[in-house]
Order: C-alpha cells, then structure tokens, then sequence
C-alpha cells in the first residue's frame, strides 16, 4: 500500500474515458447512492520523539511507525440536490503493526514491532457533484469530519518479554477530504473509484518498570477505495 497506484491510475482512466452510456440519468435530490469494495489505509506517519519515563526524557532520533492494512468498506449518499449529498464512510476493522525505530541502549531489543491494534473510522462528508447532465461519469469532491476509534490493542511478545506492560492509543477528531468518480453501467449500477486524506492525530502510550513510555503519533492516512454501487 506504499504506493497504491491503482487507485488513481482507475481514477485518471474514468475521467477522461468516453462516455459508454451516455444517456443514463444524472444523481437527483432523495436518491441514495450505496457503494461497497476494497477499502486500503496507508498511513503516512510523521511521529515526535519517545518519552521514556525511566530515562525522564523524550530521547532523540526515535520513532513511531504504522502498517497499511486493506478491509471492506461501505459508504452510503443521500443526495440533497443534484450536486449535494451527505455520505457516511464505513469500514470493517482495519488491523495495524504499531512499531519503534531508534530505541537505544536497553531499549534496543524494542526496535520493531511494538504491538498491533484495530481501529474504526466512520467519516461523515459532504459532497458535491459538479455534472448535472445525463453523464455516465460522476466525478465529484468532498469534506466532511472523522472520528477514528482505537480498540483491541496489545503488546507484541517481544515487548512484553522485555518487561512493557499494557498498551492504549486515544481517540481521534479530524477533518477528512476526498475525489471519487462514478461510472454509471446503467440508471442503477455504478463502478466508483475514490481516494481521501484523513487527519488523524493520536497518543500510543505503554509503560515499563511502572514508568510512562509515550509517543505523539500522526497516522494522517491517504484512504483508496474501489468497488461497485447502486443507486436507490
């Protein structure tokens, strides 16, 4: 998922693709639009440095890092007008690999995999569609709010093994900004191709010999999505 490519090669194809069906009728106000497929975080983690509690003291040069993980994802749009729509983003649970670069010294043996986690970002947005006309291609930006929920964490062996104990991440608020194309196959049936950022701003905190190892963490993730759609 480093370089998800596809995505926006999908993207790039559908907006300058000829318009097949031509004639199929354009979003209007109270439809519903549901769509479903492959859904893949990347997170682009930037992190500050580690507090380590026992040292009393964040400690230079070390990091936090974040795996991709790809799961189901649903959204669903209630068109307002023929260019506005309200849509709620849904996913299964995506799993993550939460790990340490830089640790030194006794902490050395914890460069790597720190613990795994499962979170949960619904993202409510509104969104606009600039095309009006009975256009088979339906390419349309959005904005909206994020709450991403952090559940089911733990350590990995290795950290316990070194003497850390527990492991929590707090919850996040953050705006989130997409471009998503739909092709209608028909007056219902839809391919759709999306790709959003998401501001997500968090805290990753374990401890060691009772002191507080902490991390401030910026998952901020690009958010692809392809898959099939119906209008209602």
């Amino acid at each position: 998922m480093r370089k998800p490519l596809f995505t926006l090669t999908l993207l790039t194809a559908l907006l300058t693709a000829g318009p097949a069906q031509a004639q199929a009728q354009a979003y209007q106000a109270g439809d519903i639009v549901l769509r479903a497929g492959a859904i893949g975080a990347d997170p682009r983690e930037e992190s500050g440095d580690i507090w380590v509690g026992a040292l009393n003291s964040q400690v230079a040069g070390t990091r936090a890092t974040v795996t991709s993980d790809t799961q189901l994802g649903l959204t669903a749009t209630y068109m307002l007008s023929v260019h506005l729509g309200i849509e709620l983003l849904v996913a299964t649970p995506f799993n993550h690999d939460v790990g340490v670069k830089g640790m030194p010294g006794i902490f050395a043996g914890l460069n790597g995999q720190l613990g795994e986690l499962r979170q949960l970002p619904p993202t409510l947005s509104l969104v606009y569609y600039p095309l009006a006309n009975a256009s088979a291609l339906q390419p349309y930006v959005g904005a909206g709010l994020n709450y991403t929920w952090f559940f089911d964490t733990q350590l990995s062996s290795a950290a316990e093994t070194k003497g850390f104990e527990g492991l929590d991440l707090e919850d996040s608020w953050g705006l989130a900004a997409q471009l998503g194309v739909d092709y209608l196959l028909s007056d219902n049936l839809l391919l759709n191709a999306q790709v959003r950022y998401i501001d997500i701003d968090t805290s990753a905190t374990t401890s060691y010999g009772g002191a507080e190892v902490k991390v401030d963490l910026d998952v901020d993730p690009y958010v692809y999505m392809l898959g099939l759609g119906y209008r209602f």
